[in-house]
Formats: C-alpha cells, structure tokens, sequence
C-alpha cells in the first residue's frame, strides 16, 4: 500500500487516501478464498473488532487510531477491474467488509464501495457482503441485480444485541439495532438474499437463551433468510481495547473473562 496523497477530515477522525497494490486478496482458514476491503480502520468504533490489529500492521495504534484515522483505497475500482478481466479469474464469491466496514460513514462521500460494485456485476462475480450500516439500503438495487447475475450473492447484516444501550457502548458508531433490521427489511423488500449475522455472541452479555432466541425471532420478523453467528474472539489489539472496555463498564465480568480466554483467542 502506497502513501497518502488526499487526506479529509470526517465526523472527528481523518481519512487518508492511498493507492493500494491489490484488491483481492487471497485467504486462508476461511470459508471463502478471497477477500476484498476498501477501507482500513473503521469508525463503527466496535470494541471487540478482531481487525484492529491490522492497523499495527501499518504502523498505527489498535485502539484510537484505528477508530480515527481510515485509509481509503482510492484506486480499488481501477484494480478490481484489472484483476477481474484476468482469463483464470473463476468467478468466484468475494468477500466484502472482513476487515472494515465498507459501508461505514465516508462511504457516503466516497462511494467506493457502490463503485467496486459496479464493478463486480460488470463482471458477474459474486459476492458475500459484511455490514452494520444502513448506508447498504442506497445500493440495494445494485446488489439485487448482482444477485439476479450470479445468483450467489448475498448480504450479512451484523446484529450483535437487540439491547440499544448495550449496542452503544460496544459499538458506539454503528447504526443501532432497530435500524439495522429495518436495513433488513428494505433489502428483503429490494430483491436481496439477506442474513442476519449474530456475531460476536458475547459471554455474560448476549449469550443467554432467551437473548438469542429474541434476536433471532427478530431477525425472522424483519425478513432474514438466514441467520448466521460467531463467538467472540480476542485477538491482539483487540484484547486490549476490549478488556479496558469491560473492566470500565462491566467489572463484574472480568473473572469471567480471564477464565474463558486465559490461554487463547477464543472460548471453549
């Protein structure tokens, strides 16, 4: 990834644009082979993201300067229409938003994502979208053409508690909770396969039976398809922010906590 050459300011953080080298990327230990991010760092602010770590990788802090400051990869479009005209491109499902929101805030001034999706459909190649953010409902017929395509696509929205004060404080710059199933649906509604994804399920918070039998009854109500979830996972980067997060706000779970994630990333 290049150095920034076009910088805005944007609701208290910084954008940064850069020219990346590549837009897909290939991945491993997933249940896809590749992945596609138009952004770095995320403004949703989400205490838990295991992505955070990947502003280290640039030399950044995990904590504010990922909340903070964005890298916008201005040149997506142009490299995704590069490496999807390759003759051995399969046509395979990408990935969209493993690792930022592509749907965050600056994508209303952007549009990168709305472009990238052009793109896509240009080439009908189709995809497997990741979001917390209403701003999906602007592209709904765009990805409800993509779908008719290639007949693969499909939309995740991530719907983590049904508790609005609870998905404040986890998740202070997403969109809350009602909002996100009324995104559902409006693409319902538009002629887009849409999930609900449940993720991450966290312990002592979200994870009794009546909690998620709520939410996805919910899910049901508004029109998901399907409902999908993960459990939590700290990982560097997000460890920390995470755990200075409910040590502030739920101190009575910290033992907890410890316990369950002493020797690794995930629960048992």
């Amino acid at each position: 990834m290049g150095g920034g050459f076009t910088r805005w300011s944007w609701r208290g953080g910084r954008v940064i644009g850069v020219e990346s080298s590549a837009a897909i990327h290939g991945v491993v230990g997933m249940p896809f082979r590749w992945a596609f991010n138009p952004y770095r760092g995320c403004t949703h602010a989400c205490r838990y993201c295991y992505a955070r770590v990947t502003h280290e990788y640039l030399g950044y802090n995990s904590a504010e300067d990922f909340e903070q400051l964005i890298l916008a990869k201005v040149n997506a479009p142009q490299l995704l229409e590069r490496e999807l005209s390759r003759p051995r491109w399969g046509r395979e499902v990408v990935a969209v938003g493993t690792a930022t929101d592509p749907y965050q805030p600056v994508e209303g001034l952007l549009q990168l994502t709305r472009r990238c999706l052009v793109v896509f459909l240009q080439h009908r190649t189709p995809v497997s979208l990741v979001t917390k953010s209403t701003l999906v409902v602007r592209d709904a017929a765009l990805l409800a053409q993509l779908s008719a395509v290639t007949g693969r696509t499909r939309v995740w929205v991530t719907v983590t508690t049904l508790d609005p004060a609870l998905a404040r404080s986890v998740e202070p710059g997403a969109p809350p909770p009602a909002q996100r199933l009324r995104a559902v649906s409006l693409l319902r509604q538009a002629g887009v396969p849409v999930g609900v994804l449940v993720a991450p399920v966290l312990p002592g918070l979200t994870d009794d039976e009546e909690q998620l039998g709520a939410l996805v009854q919910a899910a049901w109500q508004a029109g998901a398809q399907d409902v999908a979830f993960n459990t939590l996972r700290l990982c560097p980067g997000a460890r920390e922010v995470y755990q200075q997060w409910l040590q502030r706000r739920y101190p009575n779970l910290v033992g907890l906590y410890r316990r369950l994630f002493g020797r690794g990333q995930y629960p048992p």
